[in-house]
This record gives C-alpha cells, structure tokens and sequence, in this order.
C-alpha cells in the first residue's frame, strides 16, 4: 500500500508540473508612442486584452502610455536592454540610428490608403526588411497598424500638385517638408499647437495635421474650408515588437496568437478611425461653407513622382536605406503606383 501511494504521489506530480508548465503566465510591460485615452492608445489596449482573452490567461501585457519609463524616443533601447519587454510605436522615430526606419515608417506620398502600405509589409517585403532592421538591435517584429492616410487642411483650394506652389504649408522639418518644398510650396515648421491659429490667422495657407476627424473636431475645417480627403502625402507606420529573447521564449502556438491578434488590432484600428472620418466627412460635406477636395489619381502620382527624389537622397544614408528604397519603388512598380 505504501509503495502504491508513492507511486500516486509521484504520478499526481507529474501531473501537475506539466499542467503548471502548460498553463504558464507570460507577462510582459509594453510602452505606446501614445498618451493615454488617445483613440490610437485604447485601440492598442484592446489589443492587451484580445491577447490576454485568446491565449485563456497565458500572456498578460500591460500596456503603458508615452513617456511613463523612458521618452517616446527611447523605447527601442528600453527594448533591447531588456527594460521593455516590447512597444507599440511609429518606427520613424528611429530614423536617427538608420535613415531606412524613417524611409520604410512613412515614405512621403507612397501611400493613398492604409492597405496598399499593409499589403507591401505584408505581401511585398515589408515585413523583411523590418525584421532585419529591428533585429539588428535585438528587437522581433511583431505586426503593424497606423492611424491611417492623414488629411490635409487648405486655406485655399487644392485640385492638384501645380496648385502648391506659392502656399505657405506648416509641415515638420525632414522628409515632408523637402517634398513639399519640391512642389513650389513654401514650408514653415511650427508646433501642433500653433496650427489652428497659425491658419486662422493666415500665418499659414495650409497644414499637415491629423486625420480627418481629428481636423474636424478641433474645427481646423471651419477657418481651412477646403481640406483634401483622402489625403496624399503621410501614412504612418506604427510597429508592434518586443525583445527578441523574450519572443524566442515562446512557445509557437503563442507566438501565432500574438501575430494573429495584431492583424485583428490593424483592422479594428483602421476600420474604426475610417468610420470616424467618414462621419466627420458627411458634417463637413453637410456644411455649405466647406468644400472637400480630393485629388485624382494622376496628381497623387505626380506627387508621389517628387517624392522619389527625396527617397533617393535618404537612401543614400545607408545600405539599409538603399535596400528599403529598393523594395519600396519595386512594389510600387509591380502595382502601377510609380511610373
């Protein structure tokens, strides 16, 4: 009888041990790029817990606003050193340590709708290439979203790209600018919060600013009557990856989940932020005093074709650059984006 206990005892630990070791907890500390109750930073908690109800409990992320460990420009070290475990955040930020992030995050006027730039990091060397990026300083790529195509707010009307030239656009220095620049517009670099002044005033004919229903709310349409939906020149990438350690420490049917529910997060972001515009659309529409201009085909190729020139100088800032630069003009070939 006393062998047979042992014997039970022993089995019954067996039994628990691989029960503790299937239902072990993961748990993990990301920081967002964005404040908390921004609607991109509670679409990123929904994410959390998508992740936390699919996985039955299994992994547990807690998803921390911009700036509550390190800066918004610090995460990608936080991340390699093991102080994050992951982030959620626009990978432009990291332009500095190679130009190929700022090139491959928003190539200003590739894009005219959220999934052309999904399809590219996903069916078009996308993801490669950001995994070769992040890996290199011992992050793994995860998935991505963005907001979505930002629109763009006119004093003025704008048919097209000959209609640039001349106006005074508030843009932030870099990239944007020289486009812009390159189109006859005169750029000027003020802070977000001197917009709608800076317009009302009419320090400023027109502003890279947000998204449509961001425009909208803040009333940037009311003293700019004639903003252009959808918009032609920002799209941002926003990437979704952790310490690559600690992903290699995941067992495969986790590291499914987690690339799964991204995509899930892509969609629930950008399909909820177009119904946001499509509503701030229909008021604005709805308002005689405000007209909404948007450009056909053949001027967002024109100004996608005065993009490349500055994508030709950023990518000789690496051979990271280069290769992103590469693949980029590739796909857009492939699709009949750039002539």
């Amino acid at each position: 009888m006393r062998r047979l206990l042992i014997n039970a005892s022993a089995a019954l630990a067996a039994i628990l041990l691989a029960g503790t070791a299937w239902g072990q907890e993961f748990t993990f500390r990301f920081q967002s790029s964005d404040p908390a109750g921004n609607p991109n930073f509670e679409y990123q908690k929904g994410w959390t817990e998508l992740v936390a109800e699919k996985s039955g409990g299994r992994i547990q992320i807690e998803l921390l606003p911009v700036g509550s460990v390190v800066e918004y420009n610090e995460t990608l070290d936080a991340v390699a050193a093991g102080i994050l475990d992951g982030q959620i955040c626009d990978s432009s930020y990291w332009a500095g340590k190679d130009p190929a992030f700022g090139l491959i995050a928003n190539p200003v006027g590739a894009w005219s709708d959220p999934e052309q730039m999904i399809d590219f990091v996903e069916n078009g060397g996308g993801k490669e290439l950001m995994q070769e990026l992040l890996g290199s300083y011992g992050l793994h790529f995860i998935g991505v979203s963005t907001p979505g195509l930002e629109a763009f707010v006119s004093r003025v009307p704008l048919e097209g790209v000959d209609d640039l030239k001349g106006v005074k656009v508030r843009s932030p220095e870099g990239p944007i600018a020289n486009v812009f620049a390159a189109a006859g517009a005169a750029p000027v670099n003020l802070p977000a919060s001197e917009v709608y002044t800076s317009l009302d005033k009419g320090v400023v004919d027109a502003a890279d600013y947000s998204v449509f229903s961001v425009n909208q709310q803040q009333g940037l349409n009311k003293v700019a009557p004639h903003p252009v939906y959808p918009g032609f020149h920002s799209l941002p990438l926003v990437e979704v990856s952790m310490n690559q350690a600690k992903w290699d420490a995941l067992p495969d049917d986790l590291k499914a989940l987690l690339e799964e529910t991204v995509k899930e997060f892509q969609q629930t972001q950008i399909n909820g932020l177009k119904e946001a515009d499509q509503a701030a659309l229909a008021e604005a529409e709805a308002d005689p005093a405000i007209t909404v201009h948007n450009w056909p085909e053949e001027e967002r190729a024109k100004f996608r074709k005065l993009a490349v020139a500055e994508w030709e100088r950023i990518a000789q800032g690496s051979p990271m650059a280069q290769k992103v630069f590469d693949t980029l003009t590739g796909y857009l070939r492939e699709k009949g984006l750039l002539q």
